[in-house]
Protein backbone atom coordinates (compact mmCIF):
# COMPACT_ATOMS: atom_id res chain seq x y z
CA UNK A 1 0.00 0.00 0.00
CA UNK A 2 1.26 3.42 -0.63
CA UNK A 3 0.67 5.97 1.80
CA UNK A 4 -0.08 9.34 -0.32
CA UNK A 5 -0.42 11.82 3.19
CA UNK A 6 -0.17 15.28 2.94
CA UNK A 7 2.03 15.72 -0.23
CA UNK A 8 1.21 19.49 -0.80
CA UNK A 9 4.47 20.71 0.18
CA UNK A 10 6.50 18.51 -1.73
CA UNK A 11 3.92 19.24 -5.00
CA UNK A 12 4.54 22.70 -4.59
CA UNK A 13 8.12 22.59 -4.59
CA UNK A 14 8.09 20.35 -7.82
CA UNK A 15 5.96 22.69 -9.91
CA UNK A 16 8.25 25.74 -8.87
CA UNK A 17 10.77 23.56 -9.69
CA UNK A 18 9.72 23.22 -13.52
CA UNK A 19 8.72 26.59 -13.61
CA UNK A 20 11.49 27.54 -12.89
CA UNK A 21 13.51 25.40 -15.24
CA UNK A 22 10.42 26.44 -18.16
CA UNK A 23 11.28 29.97 -17.10
CA UNK A 24 15.18 29.84 -17.68
CA UNK A 25 14.32 28.17 -21.43
CA UNK A 26 11.97 31.07 -21.78
CA UNK A 27 14.56 33.72 -20.41
CA UNK A 28 17.31 32.46 -22.81
CA UNK A 29 15.41 32.18 -25.56
CA UNK A 30 14.30 35.73 -25.37
CA UNK A 31 17.61 36.59 -24.53
CA UNK A 32 19.43 34.41 -27.56
CA UNK A 33 16.52 36.47 -29.91
CA UNK A 34 17.32 39.67 -28.58
CA UNK A 35 21.09 39.73 -28.48
CA UNK A 36 21.76 37.76 -31.82
CA UNK A 37 18.59 38.08 -33.40
CA UNK A 38 17.96 33.71 -33.47
CA UNK A 39 16.41 31.50 -31.59
CA UNK A 40 17.28 29.02 -29.42
CA UNK A 41 15.38 26.59 -31.94
CA UNK A 42 17.21 28.41 -35.24
CA UNK A 43 20.63 28.03 -33.12
CA UNK A 44 20.38 24.58 -32.31
CA UNK A 45 19.38 23.71 -35.91
CA UNK A 46 22.23 26.22 -37.28
CA UNK A 47 24.96 24.24 -34.64
CA UNK A 48 23.81 21.31 -36.21
CA UNK A 49 25.11 22.59 -39.15
CA UNK A 50 28.07 23.97 -38.35
CA UNK A 51 29.29 20.65 -36.62
CA UNK A 52 27.98 18.61 -39.49
CA UNK A 53 29.65 21.46 -42.20
CA UNK A 54 26.88 19.91 -44.74
CA UNK A 55 23.53 17.81 -44.05
CA UNK A 56 20.28 17.26 -45.51
CA UNK A 57 16.99 18.36 -43.83
CA UNK A 58 15.90 15.27 -42.40
CA UNK A 59 19.33 14.39 -40.55
CA UNK A 60 18.79 17.90 -38.96
CA UNK A 61 15.29 17.33 -38.26
CA UNK A 62 16.05 14.37 -36.98
CA UNK A 63 18.85 15.12 -34.88
CA UNK A 64 17.53 18.11 -32.71
CA UNK A 65 13.96 16.52 -32.66
CA UNK A 66 11.51 18.92 -34.60
CA UNK A 67 9.38 17.87 -37.00
CA UNK A 68 10.03 18.64 -40.86
CA UNK A 69 7.19 21.18 -41.20
CA UNK A 70 8.77 22.74 -38.16
CA UNK A 71 12.65 22.93 -39.83
CA UNK A 72 11.68 24.55 -42.88
CA UNK A 73 10.69 27.31 -41.31
CA UNK A 74 13.58 27.53 -39.26
CA UNK A 75 15.70 27.00 -41.88
CA UNK A 76 14.14 29.42 -44.14
CA UNK A 77 14.41 31.73 -41.75
CA UNK A 78 18.46 30.82 -41.62
CA UNK A 79 18.63 30.98 -45.10
CA UNK A 80 17.19 34.73 -44.92
CA UNK A 81 19.44 36.09 -42.20
CA UNK A 82 22.40 34.16 -44.63
CA UNK A 83 23.51 31.54 -42.11
CA UNK A 84 22.99 28.46 -43.86
CA UNK A 85 22.90 27.69 -47.74
CA UNK A 86 20.88 25.13 -49.37
CA UNK A 87 21.78 23.62 -52.78
CA UNK A 88 21.10 20.33 -54.46
CA UNK A 89 23.14 17.44 -54.08
CA UNK A 90 25.35 16.86 -57.01
CA UNK A 91 24.86 13.34 -56.23
CA UNK A 92 21.13 12.87 -56.02
CA UNK A 93 19.59 16.21 -57.08
CA UNK A 94 15.67 14.92 -54.63
CA UNK A 95 18.59 16.00 -52.08
CA UNK A 96 18.90 19.22 -50.67
CA UNK A 97 22.29 20.05 -49.14
CA UNK A 98 22.59 22.43 -46.09
CA UNK A 99 26.12 24.08 -45.50
CA UNK A 100 26.94 27.03 -43.09
CA UNK A 101 27.49 30.80 -44.65
CA UNK A 102 30.46 32.06 -42.82
CA UNK A 103 28.52 34.30 -41.05
CA UNK A 104 26.74 31.60 -39.52
CA UNK A 105 29.81 29.87 -38.29
CA UNK A 106 30.62 32.96 -36.74
CA UNK A 107 27.00 33.35 -35.45
CA UNK A 108 27.76 29.74 -33.21
CA UNK A 109 31.64 30.93 -32.72
CA UNK A 110 30.27 33.89 -30.60
CA UNK A 111 27.11 32.77 -28.94
CA UNK A 112 26.73 31.07 -25.50
CA UNK A 113 25.85 27.69 -25.73
CA UNK A 114 21.84 27.49 -25.36
CA UNK A 115 20.19 26.24 -22.29
CA UNK A 116 20.48 22.74 -22.92
CA UNK A 117 24.24 22.88 -22.47
CA UNK A 118 23.54 24.81 -19.32
CA UNK A 119 20.75 21.94 -17.63
CA UNK A 120 23.86 18.94 -19.11
CA UNK A 121 26.19 20.87 -17.31
CA UNK A 122 24.25 20.77 -14.10
CA UNK A 123 22.83 17.22 -14.92
CA UNK A 124 26.48 16.24 -14.68
CA UNK A 125 27.06 17.69 -10.98
CA UNK A 126 24.65 15.10 -10.27
CA UNK A 127 25.69 11.85 -8.91
CA UNK A 128 24.80 8.58 -11.46
CA UNK A 129 22.43 7.68 -8.70
CA UNK A 130 20.55 10.43 -9.15
CA UNK A 131 20.36 11.54 -12.29
CA UNK A 132 18.58 7.92 -12.87
CA UNK A 133 15.74 8.76 -10.47
CA UNK A 134 15.86 12.16 -11.59
CA UNK A 135 14.70 10.59 -15.04
CA UNK A 136 12.72 7.89 -13.86
CA UNK A 137 10.69 10.17 -11.60
CA UNK A 138 10.12 12.62 -14.65
CA UNK A 139 9.21 9.97 -17.22
CA UNK A 140 6.96 8.26 -14.92
CA UNK A 141 4.87 12.32 -14.13
CA UNK A 142 4.77 12.91 -17.88
CA UNK A 143 2.99 9.01 -18.33
CA UNK A 144 0.57 9.99 -15.67
CA UNK A 145 -0.03 12.96 -17.16
CA UNK A 146 -0.92 11.20 -20.49
CA UNK A 147 1.82 14.17 -21.95
CA UNK A 148 4.26 11.07 -23.27
CA UNK A 149 2.52 11.89 -27.02
CA UNK A 150 3.49 15.29 -26.98
CA UNK A 151 6.47 16.73 -28.97
CA UNK A 152 8.55 18.04 -26.72
CA UNK A 153 11.13 19.71 -29.43
CA UNK A 154 13.14 21.37 -29.40
CA UNK A 155 15.71 18.94 -28.63
CA UNK A 156 18.65 18.03 -25.44
CA UNK A 157 20.82 15.67 -27.29
CA UNK A 158 22.55 18.05 -29.78
CA UNK A 159 26.51 17.90 -29.00
CA UNK A 160 28.51 20.94 -28.08
CA UNK A 161 30.24 22.90 -31.49
CA UNK A 162 33.42 23.55 -31.22
CA UNK A 163 34.22 27.01 -33.42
Amino acid sequence: MVRRGNSNGHDMRILNAIRQIIRAADIESRRLAAQHDVTSTQLVALMAVVEKGSVTAHDIAQRIHVSASTLVGVLDRLEAKKLIQRQRSADDRRQVEITPSPAGRRLVAATPPPLQHALRRALSQLSHAEREQLSRALERLVTNMGAGDIDASPMLEISAVQP
